[in-house]
């Protein structure tokens, strides 16, 4: 199953980057399975946000454990290995909501990991996107999330 290799990777993630003393936040739908505490649908990637002055260090540290810098765009940085994608966007872009980047840290099937805001996580996915398919995810994503208390 994609999602278990997905969630040893986040947990590997975790690991590395907290050793360095990198600053991340899980966004997307992997925040949304551990603000509720189960894997509720498949994901094709990790979505982790850093400060946009952490890029360059998580470039060397994710190269230097076998990450390999698949995609770039405006802002982020797509990684893969073993075929799991990282996505790794910035922090500062100004699209992100008031209070996403706190200390929120949640457990999904013995995996902590760092996570945005429940309440930023909800503003998130209640975003139209203009894509059909990522809409219908965010909706299910809403759902699940509407259904948490902070």
């Amino acid at each position: 199953m994609a999602e278990k290799e997905q969630l040893a990777a986040l947990a590997s993630l975790d690991e590395l980057l907290a050793r360095e003393e990198i600053e991340y936040w899980v966004f997307g739908g992997w925040a949304v399975d551990l603000h509720a505490g189960g894997i509720t649908r498949p994901h094709d990637d990790l979505d982790i946000a850093v400060s946009a002055s952490e890029h360059g260090r998580v470039r060397r540290v994710l190269a230097a454990a076998g990450w390999t810098p698949v995609e770039e765009g405006p802002g982020y940085v797509a990684y893969a290995r073993d075929g799991i994608r990282i996505e790794v966007t910035s922090t500062g872009d100004g699209e992100w909501p008031d209070g996403a980047f706190g200390e929120d840290v949640k457990e999904l099937e013995g995996v902590c990991a760092r996570v945005i805001s429940l309440r930023a996580l909800k503003v998130d996915k209640s975003q139209d996107r203009g894509d059909a398919t990522v809409a219908g995810k965010d909706r299910a994503d809403v759902a699940i999330l509407s259904r948490l208390r902070p």
